[in-house]
């Protein structure tokens, strides 16, 4: 009787929801991270050269260079999270490494905490949280901290997949008219249910809405596709939500038309060069500002686990896993 084979190397490089990581001890040879600290390059290094598949996760620069130096067992990345701008995906592709990722299972959390913002921001929440703490309050006045009304409001939603589909459906219901830019419209019934107007110039749409909430995806195209140019398009009494890449806006012109009154505020979950945050946008009084937690729940964050494991399993398995990263839809 042949021995069995042994259990293919595994190494997670940030500590993962603990059932997620008793299953993956169960399934394979897995390395963790207990102390949830980011990997060094060092360290990236160091598991490239030993595993056989690595699972990574945001904040973990998946390179070229990096790539290079993979050992010949190193045949799959398995992505913890959707977003996979932090994988040189088509180095590697050309190494003969899969590439998957954990996409729709953060849809719904995300897009809650995107109406979240869509709420705190028009309503200045955070300026109400900080003078209580700071003990200022002194209280009700008529035209005391008055914000903006939602309902009637124009929101627009760049990006129209899955996240930003869940969002029209919750803003429709706050009494938002729904607006959109994406590279192809929605089919015409499912526009027709939400009320949503498809902008084909995103310049149009921008000049236009009241709200702009950022659900696209981070790649060398959307790189600063809010650029000074097209933020200086905006009305002066609009507010920019960004639930998705930080690097989607140009966050130093952000900041200069904050700071200069020629946009209303900010609410945003995600930044540039997190977890660096510039101290002029924290000292910003109508910014509401979040640490990266859109997908924050347990669910999700177990679901995306459980994804991860089954594309690793398929793949060892000799199969195509489910959630393979297609070079086409980069």
């Amino acid at each position: 009787m042949p021995a069995p084979r042994p259990k293919a190397r595994v190494i997670v490089t940030r500590k993962l929801p603990d059932q997620i990581e008793a299953r993956l001890s169960e399934l394979f040879d897995v390395e963790l991270n207990p102390e949830d600290k980011p990997f060094t390059r060092e360290q990236l290094h160091a598991a490239v050269q030993r595993a056989e598949v690595l699972a990574p996760t945001l904040g973990d620069p998946i390179d070229g260079a990096l790539l290079a130096s993979a050992g010949p067992q190193m045949r799959m990345i398995a992505n913890f999270g959707a977003g996979v701008d932090h994988i040189d995906v088509k180095s590697a592709v050309g190494r003969g490494i899969t590439v998957s990722n954990t996409p729709g299972v953060l849809t719904d959390d995300t897009a809650d905490l995107a109406m979240a913002l869509i709420l705190a921001a028009p309503r200045r929440l955070a300026e109400g949280v900080k003078l209580l703490q700071e003990g200022r309050w002194t209280g009700w006045t008529p035209t005391f901290l008055m914000g903006r009304q939602l309902k009637g409001k124009k929101l627009g939603i760049l990006g129209m997949g899955r996240i930003g589909q869940a969002l029209a459906h919750r803003a429709k219901a706050f009494g938002l008219e729904i607006h959109y830019h994406n590279r192809k419209p929605l089919p015409a019934a499912q526009a027709e249910e939400l009320g949503a107007t498809h902008w084909p110039s995103l310049d149009q749409m921008l000049a236009r809405v009241d709200i702009l909430s950022v659900n696209c995806p981070y790649t060398p195209a959307t790189y600063h596709l809010l650029s000074s140019r097209s933020l200086k398009l905006m009305k002066p009494e609009a507010y920019i939500v960004n639930t998705a890449r930080g690097e989607i806006i140009d966050e130093n012109a952000l900041i200069r038309m904050l700071e200069a009154g020629e946009l209303a505020g900010a609410a945003l979950d995600v930044f540039e060069d997190e977890p660096y945050i510039n101290p002029r946008l924290r000292a910003l009084p109508n910014v509401f500002l979040l640490p990266h937690m859109g997908s924050a729940t347990l669910e999700s964050r177990v679901a995306m686990g459980e994804k991860m494991i089954l594309n690793i399993h398929t793949f060892l398995s000799g199969h195509t896993p489910p959630d393979k990263v297609l070079l086409a839809s980069l």
